[in-house]
């Protein structure tokens, strides 16, 4: 009949009576042995001294009995009868004791937990050391030997402490062999993790804490429908694998989404995730093996299910995967590893899954639920479009807000932590009314922010991105010289859609060694994914070229990191921006990837005009500026406001007033700064009027 199972009160002390069970029998056992100083057994009390156990001592059955540890007779048979008898009792319950759990488990054969219970015995009973001492007839020898062992306890086995043999296969028992020391003499000890799960407490190895943290499945209750199915699946693969556990691979751009998928997966399946970044994985065969074996056994003992986050491994990098194909094919249990492309090697059987973001129509669900009732759906179509994040984020970021511009808000705020760590944030101080261009750049701008702003319908509600096989991301150069205000038009964009700005040079992205050049780029893209934030690469010039014909292999790796970069933008949720003083240092083949591109070219002497009237802020003590004399310049957006500065701190040190003096000075400052040609005339006061 089966034991109806036991709660987790009834189950300690079950546990409790067969550990005392279990130590009493073992106690019993040793006070049978003594040293053989002190009294000469009788030949027919010594047991296992001939046959089998005599030969694995190289003994005989005609060897002398005085030579063989000997046994007590206060110590009958029969009370050690009786114990084993006890201990049999205790252990029939359901959940079985955590010994005779760990042993099914493990496979161990009745000796070998046995010799387990001896070696756990030193921690759990202070009486033990003593008795061993006793048995072996040396004060010093504290503690259990396999010597000991095979005498004392029933149905011995020379196998059982063999490298592949349970005991130290699992790493159970730690054997301490002194120089010259035999395997027989030498001290045992069971690991102290054993020790604890033994007495009922099962919690994870402490050797496992710096490498692997807990994945949080609270918020794994709320993923939407399209990565529950994900969940299900996992746990299918996980529950019901015909041929064993397979490896379940993540694959994706979407970091956050995978791991509360795989979260969700644990939670169903009744088992606790755990996160393993691939790069703590060791390289060196023994360390590996020390750190799979630790987690396979962790994974017998306790309902844990791995992540191992390979995010940042370069896909295009088989020596970076070997190690963690290495440590797949050693680990068993359930395990997830989360790429961004799917892997043929990861050694042993997987099932790749696609893990995407939440859908913008599942986002808008989830806002809609989430805001005040008749929050505008206008505003919550923005929401959705814009900002790419969990089911549980916009929860979090809705029960914070007042309305939906607060959310807005709070969903910039909740994406900027990555990127600042990454890239220069730049705080948009102009507008449309600031910027003077041509009427072309200025459509084409306005036109960049509209495909921004309107992605969502043209792409989801009217189709149109099932039919695109590149990304569907915004892309867009912004070529003309120094100072003729790329920087202030991506500015201008950021006010203009509410989106952070984020300025990244180029030239410090690009890296001599390879592959780390998309390593950066990647980190980057990442961070700003969720938050669709305004990417400008400045300096485009130092990646992009006229390299299309390949002459070496550093062409080669340039191509490499250029089609990465491309790529990237292609698919980018948010803006991205190349800014390069020199068109055409870029090869056509390149161009013809970019969504747009804004001709910035040096102002005509009305846009120079427009430019300094606007550099000027209405609050400034202007005196009588010649804006037409001052337009005659050849200088750009960005010196023409360079200049005023300058001439408003010479003013401040004078009288006071902004004069055309102060300017012409300051506007020589900036000529001789730059190296420019000066002609006297165009600085001369004495022209000013004439």
């Amino acid at each position: 009949m089966t034991r109806p199972a036991l709660g987790a009160a009834e189950w300690e002390a079950a546990n409790g009576d067969f550990l005392a069970a279990s130590l009493a029998w073992l106690r019993l056992l040793l006070q049978r042995r003594r040293d053989p100083a002190e009294q000469p057994p009788s030949p027919s009390a010594i047991p296992h001294r001939g046959g089998r156990m005599g030969r694995l001592f190289g003994r005989d059955e005609h060897e002398s009995p005085q030579l063989a540890l000997p046994v007590r007779a206060s110590i009958s048979d029969d009370e050690i009868a009786n114990a084993a008898a006890r201990v049999a009792h205790t252990e029939q319950c359901t959940p079985p004791p955590a010994l005779v759990e760990l042993a099914a488990r493990l496979g161990l054969s009745r000796f070998e937990r046995d010799i387990l219970l001896l070696c756990a015995a030193l921690d759990l009973d202070p009486s033990v050391a003593d008795l061993c001492a006793r048995a072996h007839g040396n004060d010093h020898m504290r503690y259990p030997t396999f010597g000991l062992a095979l005498e004392m306890l029933p149905d011995p086995a020379w196998d059982a402490v063999a490298p592949r043999g349970g005991l130290r296969y699992w790493k159970l028992v730690e054997i301490t062999q002194r120089s010259g020391e035999g395997l027989i003499s030498a001290a045992l000890r069971a690991d102290e993790r054993i020790v604890n799960y033994v007495k009922g407490l099962n919690d994870l190895d402490d050797r496992l804490s710096p490498v692997v943290t807990s994945l949080d499945s609270s918020a794994a209750a709320q993923l939407p429908d399209s990565q529950q199915v994900l969940a299900q699946r996992i746990e299918r693969e996980w529950t019901l694998g015909p041929t064993g556990t397979p490896t379940v691979q993540l694959a994706g751009l979407d970091p956050a989404g995978k791991r509360l998928v795989a979260a969700h997966a644990a939670r169903r399946c009744g088992l606790l995730a755990y996160r393993l970044p691939a790069d703590l994985i060791p390289t060196q065969p023994t360390d590996l093996d020390n750190l799979a074996r630790l987690w396979e056994r962790e994974s017998a003992l306790l309902p844990v299910a791995l992540y191992i986050d390979a995010e940042d491994i370069d896909d295009e990098n088989a020596a970076a995967r070997t190690p963690i194909s290495r440590f797949l094919t050693r680990i068993g249990g359930q395990c997830a590893l989360a790429v961004r492309e799917s892997w043929s090697d990861v050694g042993r059987g997987s099932v790749v899954l696609d893990v995407e973001a939440p859908s913008a129509t599942e986002r808008a669900e989830a806002w809609q639920a989430s805001l005040a009732e008749g929050t505008d759906m206008g505003a919550i179509d923005a929401l959705s479009a814009q900002f790419a994040l969990q089911i549980c984020d916009i929860a979090e970021i809705a029960s914070m807000s007042d309305d939906s511009a607060d959310a807005w808000h709070e969903c910039r705020a909740r994406t900027r932590p990555r990127l600042d760590a990454l890239a220069r944030r730049l705080e948009p101080r102009v507008d449309w009314d600031d910027i003077v261009l041509p009427e072309a750049a200025r459509t084409l701008l306005e036109r960049v922010a509209a495909q921004v702003s309107h992605r969502t319908t043209v792409y989801d509600d009217w189709g149109f991105g099932r039919r695109i096989n590149r990304g569907l991301g915004v892309s867009v150069l912004f070529a003309g010289p120094s100072g003729t205000g790329k920087t202030m038009a991506a500015e201008v964009l950021a006010s203009r859609l509410k989106l952070d700005l984020y300025r990244i040079d180029l030239s410090a992205v690009v890296s001599k060694y390879i592959g780390e050049t998309e390593k950066n780029l990647r980190k980057l893209f990442d961070a700003g994914e969720s938050g669709g934030a305004i990417l400008l690469f400045d300096e485009a010039d130092s990646i992009f070229g006229k390299r299309s014909q390949v002459k070496d292999a550093h062409d080669r790796y340039a191509n490499i990191e250029i089609n990465y970069l491309l790529q990237r933008m292609e698919a980018y949720h948010g803006l991205a921006i190349l800014a390069t003083n020199m068109r055409g240092a870029l090869d056509p083949a390149f161009l013809r990837r970019l969504r747009f591109v804004v001709e910035f070219t040096f102002p005509d002497v009305g846009q120079r005009r427009q430019i300094w009237v606007k550099s000027f802020p209405s609050d400034a003590p202007v005196a009588d500026l010649d804006f037409d004399r001052l337009a005659q310049l050849p200088v750009s957006g960005g010196m023409a406001r360079n200049i005023a500065v300058n001439a408003a701190f010479l003013a401040a040190a004078a009288d006071g007033r902004i004069t055309m003096a102060n300017v012409l000075t300051a506007a020589r400052m900036e000529f001789e700064k730059l190296e420019l040609p000066i002609r006297d005339r165009e600085f001369a006061l004495s022209t000013v009027g004439a």
